[in-house]
C-alpha cells in the first residue's frame, strides 16, 4: 500500500466509523476544520488522559483553563504580532494562496525550508519554477502574513483581540497567581490543554495542519541558579535519538543516541528539565504504539527557532504517509516570556531567593499537538488482515473497552446481552453494543474501531452462565463464567495476557 493510499484508507475509515470528518459538510466544508465523532472523541480523551497522567498528575503540577480570546496587548508583549508570520505565495491566475516553504518542500524534497529565511525562499521558488499546485499558474513574490485570527472584544467593536495560537501565554500571564497557589516554591509548573486557532495560509495533510486544534502544554518554572530536575534519575536510562543543531547544520540525517541522564553533560541539551520532559515524551509516544526506531528529536536551526527560544527540539515520528512529522516541541524559553510580560504589563514577575536576591524564573516547555498525535495513533495502529481493517490500539487507548453481543437476536439472548452489558457499564467499562447483521460482521465492525475484546452471549450463557470473550488481535476466543467477567476484564486491562482469562474455545475465525 502506497503512503498516499494509506492516508486515504485511514481517512475513509475515519469518516465511515466516526473517528472524524470535515466540518460543515452540508455547506461544502471549509479547509482546516474537522469534527470528531463518538469513537474519535473517546480516543482523543484517552490520549489526553495519558498525557495528563505522565506529565501532570504524577508530579503534582497545577492546571489552568484560560480564555481563547486574548487582548492584543498580550501578543504585543509576547512578540507574536511581530513574529507569528509565514511567507504566503499567491497564484496570479486563480488567486489561491499557499505557504511558500511547503510548496518548495513538495517540489524539491528539501526539509525545513522555513528556517532558510525569506530571501532563500524567494530564490528557491524562482530557481525551481514552483507553480500553483491547483491551476499551474505563476506565483507572485511571497509576502509575510500574520497567521492569527483577529477579532473585536466588545459588541460595538471595542478592544482588538486575537484567538490564541498557543496555550502558553495563559500560563505566563497567570504566573503570579500560579506561584501563590504553588506555595511560592520553585520549581513548579502550570499545565493547560485546550483549543487554539491559527489562520493557516493553506491547511494540508488532514489533521497535520489545522486552523483549529487542541494543544497540550506545560510551562515549568525554575531558578536558573538551581536548574537540577529532582525526577531526572527516574528516566535517566531512557534512550534519546537526537539530531543536534550542529548535526542539522551539517546535513546529518542519522541521529546520535544518548541516555537522558547523560544528554546535558554531553552538551546536547541545555537543561536537565529538557532531558526529563523529552524522556517522558518518548515514553508517551511509545505508549501510543510508535516504535522507538520511528522516533527522533531534531533541534531547530538558529533561523528556525522561535523568538523566545534558546534551544528547541521537535519530537518527530516517521509516518508512512508523510515521513518525519513533528508531534511535540521541547523549548527552553529562558526568562523571555515573563520578562516580556513584566515590561508589557508593568507587573513584577520576579521572585525572591532565600538569600534575598530577586530573579525572574526560567522556563522549559513541552508542547504537544493532540490532533497530530491522534493521527499518529491511527496510522501506527492500522493493519490489514484477511481483507479486514483493524486498529490495534494499545488496550487502554481504545475508544471502547469491550463490545457485548447476542449470538442471535432471539430466544432471550438480546435481553441477556443487555443485562451483561449493563453489568459491565456499572463496573466502569466503556461498552459497545451492536445487534445488526451476523456476529462475524459485528466482530469486523469492532475490529475497525479498535475495540480490544468482544463478549458474546449465546445459549451456554442461558444454560451454564458462560460467555465467550474474543480477542481483537489474535481472533482467539476463551470461555469465562459471567460471574467472573468483570474481574477477568479488569485483569486484562491491568496487563494480563488474553490467554490467561479462561480456557481456549476457538483459536481464530475467518
Amino acid at each position: 500500500m502506497s503512503s498516499g493510499s494509506l492516508y486515504e484508507t485511514i481517512t475513509e475509515i475515519a469518516k465511515r466509523r466516526g473517528f472524524y470528518w470535515p466540518s460543515f459538510e452540508i455547506y461544502g466544508s471549509v479547509g482546516g476544520f474537522f469534527t470528531y465523532g463518538d469513537v474519535g472523541v473517546k480516543l482523543r480523551r484517552n490520549i489526553e488522559g495519558l498525557w495528563r497522567e505522565l506529565f501532570v498528575r504524577r508530579q503534582g503540577f497545577l492546571e489552568i483553563d484560560d480564555p481563547m480570546i486574548n487582548p492584543a496587548k498580550v501578543f504585543e508583549a509576547s512578540g507574536h504580532l511581530k513574529n507569528f508570520r509565514e511567507y504566503s505565495a499567491e497564484c496570479s491566475k486563480c488567486g489561491r494562496s499557499f505557504r511558500a516553504d511547503n510548496l518548495i518542500e513538495e517540489k524539491t524534497g528539501l526539509e525545513n525550508v522555513e528556517a532558510m529565511g525569506g530571501e532563500t525562499i524567494k530564490r528557491l521558488l524562482a530557481e525551481h519554477d514552483v507553480r500553483c499546485p491547483v491551476c499551474g499558474g505563476d506565483l507572485k513574490e511571497p509576502v509575510l502574513v500574520l497567521t492569527m485570527f483577529q477579532t473585536q472584544i466588545g459588541a460595538k467593536g471595542g478592544e482588538v483581540g486575537y484567538a490564541r495560537p498557543e496555550a502558553a501565554q495563559g500560563m505566563f500571564t497567570n504566573f503570579r497567581r500560579g506561584y501563590l497557589l504553588g506555595r511560592e516554591r520553585l520549581p513548579f509548573a502550570l499545565a493547560q490543554a485546550g483549543k487554539v486557532q491559527r489562520n493557516e495560509i493553506s491547511p494540508r495533510k488532514g489533521l497535520h495542519r489545522l486552523r483549529e486544534h487542541t494543544i497540550m502544554e506545560l510551562e515549568l518554572f525554575f531558578d536558573p541558579q538551581n536548574p537540577s530536575c529532582p525526577w531526572l534519575a527516574d528516566v535517566a536510562g531512557e534512550r534519546l535519538r537526537l539530531i543536534t543543531e550542529e548535526m542539522g547544520e551539517g546535513g546529518a540525517r542519522e541521529p546520535v543516541e544518548v541516555a537522558a541522564g547523560e544528554a546535558v553533560g554531553k552538551g546536547y541539551l541545555l537543561t536537565e528539565w529538557q532531558a526529563y520532559f523529552m524522556a517522558l515524551s518518548r515514553r508517551f509516544v511509545s505508549a501510543l504504539g510508535v516504535p522507538e526506531e520511528r522516533q527522533r528529536f531534531r533541534a531547530h536551526l538558529p533561523g528556525e527557532r522561535s523568538h523566545y527560544s534558546a534551544q528547541t527540539y521537535d519530537h518527530e515520528v516517521r509516518l508512512d504517509s508523510w515521513g518525519w512529522t513533528e508531534v511535540a516541541g521541547h523549548a527552553y524559553r529562558t526568562d523571555y516570556d515573563l520578562r516580556a510580560h513584566q515590561a508589557g504589563s508593568g507587573q513584577d514577575m520576579s521572585v525572591l531567593r532565600q538569600d534575598g536576591s530577586r530573579f525572574i524564573p526560567h522556563v522549559v516547555e513541552p508542547s504537544f499537538g493532540l490532533e497530530r498525535l491522534f493521527y499518529v495513533t491511527l496510522e501506527t495502529a492500522y493493519l490489514r488482515r484477511e481483507k479486514r481493517n483493524i486498529f490495534g490500539f494499545p488496550r487502554r487507548l481504545a475508544p471502547y473497552d469491550v463490545g457485548v453481543f447476542a449470538l442471535v437476536t432471539k430466544d432471550g439472548l438480546p435481553e441477556k446481552a443487555a443485562e451483561v452489558g449493563g453489568m459491565l457499564v456499572d463496573d466502569g467499562f466503556i461498552v459497545a453494543s451492536d445487534d445488526s447483521g451476523s456476529i462475524g460482521r459485528r466482530y469486523a465492525r469492532q475490529d475497525e474501531i479498535g475495540t480490544p475484546l468482544d463478549v458474546t452471549v449465546d445459549y451456554d450463557t442461558l444454560e451454564k452462565g458462560l460467555v465467550t470473550i474474543r480477542d481483537r488481535d489474535s481472533w482467539s476466543q476463551v470461555s469465562v463464567h459471567v460471574d467472573a467477567l468483570c474481574r477477568k476484564l479488569r485483569a486484562y486491562f491491568d496487563g494480563a495476557e488474553f490467554t490467561s482469562l479462561g480456557p481456549l474455545v476457538k483459536k481464530a475465525e475467518a
